[in-house]
């Protein structure tokens, strides 16, 4: 009876240790830690894996997931710098750093951050007129990254990013930003197609003037060149006129005539030349007009003789020198 006895105590404390022993080792999971308590007191934390506490004495007092972790921000009524309504809603990302101050320093660490976020989504938001908030996404997010991140650390959180995910104004103020978008599109067209009027008005009269200068020295060009041919045809009738002077100064009178056929010859050609005259009845004397040729032919006559006489001087001169 001893014996039994013994035995039964033995298979008692045995299974007592063994229980001991399955209560007091604890395995946490990758990517877990556990705080420990002993009589209500944090004491450690337990990183992943196999780990051997005292039990009765201590106990696993939180267990917190130390990955990267998302929390959706509801959607919520922002009032703007200048007074207009919007709905706005975004995404929280966070990491537990250190799991005794994420336990211990905060109450429902979900519900803080979450809090905290839109507290700060409407601080922000609501210090920014309504054309910033809509073109300035990244500056919001990088405000209240900063704003929440700096107010969880004490929390033992890394705050790694904010984003919002919308910003919805109301209808009418969508409906008004439309219409204002379509007047300043309409006026840059405007503006353009005037510029290009402008433009082309320029081009237009910078042609105009190139073209008028052109023209002014083209007929300036064909003025000098019709005063020079009157020059020179002046020069040559003064020659003309100076030779028959000389001519008739030495008693050559065929030279009057010649001056006289040639001036009715001339007459006689714009006569005819002329568009409102189709037959011309015109006395004239004949004899006239041959005495004049007459005498032109004497006149060349007289000064090839006057040559060929020029010439028989100079060849007889030329052997008395030698």
């Amino acid at each position: 009876m001893e014996l039994v006895g013994f035995a039964g105590f033995a298979g008692a404390i045995l299974l007592f240790a063994l229980a001991v022993v399955f209560l007091g080792v604890k395995v946490v999971p990758q990517g877990m830690e556990y705080t420990v308590e002993r009589f209500g007191r944090y004491t450690i934390t337990l990183k992943p894996g196999l780990h051997i506490i005292v039990p009765v004495v201590d106990r696993v007092g939180a267990q917190l997931n130390m990955m990267e972790q998302v929390l959706d921000v509801p959607s919520q009524e922002v009032i703007t710098k200048d007074n207009a309504m919007v709905t706005a809603d975004g995404v929280v990302f966070y990491q537990i750093l250190d799991a005794a101050s994420a336990a211990y320093e905060v109450n429902d660490l979900h519900r803080a951050i979450l809090n905290l976020t839109m507290t700060n989504v409407r601080t922000v938001m609501g210090s920014m007129d309504l054309d910033e908030l809509l073109s300035q996404r990244d500056n919001i997010n990088a405000k209240l990254l900063t704003v929440v991140d700096e107010a969880t650390t004490p929390w033992g959180v890394k705050v790694t990013r904010i984003e919002i995910k919308d910003i919805s104004p109301p209808r009418d103020l969508v409906d008004s930003m439309a219409r204002q978008m379509k007047a300043e599109r309409e006026k840059r067209a405007q503006i353009l197609e005037a510029e290009g009027s402008r433009q082309s008005a320029v081009l237009r009269a910078e042609g105009e003037k190139q073209a008028a200068i052109l023209e002014a020295e083209g007929r300036r060009e064909a003025a000098y060149r019709d005063a020079e041919a009157r020059e020179r045809e002046a020069e040559a009738e003064a020659k003309a006129t100076n030779m028959v002077s000389e001519a008739i100064a030495g008693g050559d009178v065929q030279a009057v005539n010649y001056f006289i056929a040639q001036k009715y010859v001339e007459a006689l050609k714009d006569i005819a030349s002329a568009r409102n005259q189709k037959v011309l009845f015109m006395p004239m004397e004949a004899t006239g007009i041959l005495s004049s040729l007459a005498g032109i032919a004497e006149i060349g006559k007289g000064a090839f003789s006057n040559i060929e006489d020029a010439a028989k001087s100079g060849g007889s001169s030329v052997p008395s020198s030698r």
